[in-house]
């Protein structure tokens, strides 16, 4: 069954400009979108998610309200909800593995969704723009395709990416919007900020660095977040890296130099100073092999809890 818009089949052989063009409501939508000023969304009731993470969670859930996510250059990120169930699925993608993880996403959307009578799957692609190496448009690509495969039929609701969230400014291009939340209850999509993007930040950073697949790292039946455990080998020449000035970083360790948030390369040396604190995390960091599990406290916030008063 078949990735739609407006209950038609999506003809994948046309390029998107004419599947754009074909649908000018999705423009429509995708310039509202974008004329939205970025709300900043404070740490009560998020749960922000990484690049190569996911979260799933539904409207009954007590602890979090909104999944968020940014720095989303020529990555995308993407919002698939059921319309029945209300189970909210916010994924940041970067196209290390786009298929497979479509098909986990989905899956766990439906995980919460096989009691809901009716209803049905909606997807919400945001991200990218026009990048000189065209990593945003082939990602764009293989998210379409990867939708399309699926065994559900899957309707394509918002599509703000690649050319349609790309801005021009000196001959150089940049993203509009880098970030979004999704409110769970009312499914409100949004431009967003997060001045907190923890709990344990450069851990997961580094989970990513050295190359992580797409990990779930949030369990909605007991609203805790699970982060780990994560193993990694020494990663090599550490020590080089973190020699290196701003442009240098920018040029080797980025996707689109031009085109990074401010805060780009300051988070790129704390990730790799965590990394060299911590070569064996086996050791260091998940001795036991057990998660690092968070639960929100009265105030909204994530608080680290013991694994054996679970």
């Amino acid at each position: 069954m078949p990735l739609l818009i407006n209950g038609q089949r999506v003809d994948l052989a046309r390029p998107t400009r004419e599947m754009i063009r074909a649908y000018p409501h999705l423009e429509e939508k995708a310039k509202l979108l974008r004329s939205q000023p970025a709300q900043i969304v404070e740490p009560k009731g998020l749960l922000y998610v990484q690049q190569r993470e996911f979260a799933v969670t539904t409207p009954k859930d007590g602890s979090v309200s909104i999944l968020g996510s940014d720095d989303a250059t020529t990555c995308h990120i993407v919002v698939l909800r059921h319309t029945g169930s209300g189970a909210t699925c916010l994924t940041h993608f970067d196209g290390s593995d786009t298929e497979a993880e479509v098909s986990l996403i989905m899956s766990s959307v439906k995980s919460f969704s096989d009691t809901a009578g009716c209803g049905r799957l909606e997807v919400h692609l945001v991200g990218g723009f026009n990048d000189d190496r065209q990593l945003s448009q082939k990602l764009t690509n293989q998210l379409l395709r990867a939708f399309d495969l699926q065994p559900d039929d899957v309707h394509l609701v918002t599509f703000c990416v690649t050319e349609l969230n790309d801005r021009e400014e000196e001959d150089i291009h940049f993203p509009i919007i880098y970030g979004i939340a999704v409110n769970v209850k009312t499914a409100e999509i949004f431009p967003a900020t997060f001045p907190e993007k923890g709990p344990d930040e450069d851990l997961r950073s580094a989970h990513i660095l050295t190359g992580a697949t797409l990990t779930n790292i949030y369990d909605a039946k007991m609203e805790q977040l699970h982060i780990g455990p994560y193993f990694w080998r020494p990663f090599p020449h550490v020590d080089f890296w973190l020699q290196q000035d701003d442009k240098q970083i920018l040029q080797n360790l980025s996707t689109s130099p031009l085109a990074e948030p401010p805060h780009f390369v300051s988070h790129i040396r704390s990730t790799l100073t965590f990394l060299k604190e911590h070569p064996f995390p086996s050791r260091s960091l998940f001795p036991d092999r057990k998660p690092r599990i968070y639960k929100k406290n009265q105030e909204g916030l994530w608080e680290q809890v013991c694994s054996d008063k679970i």
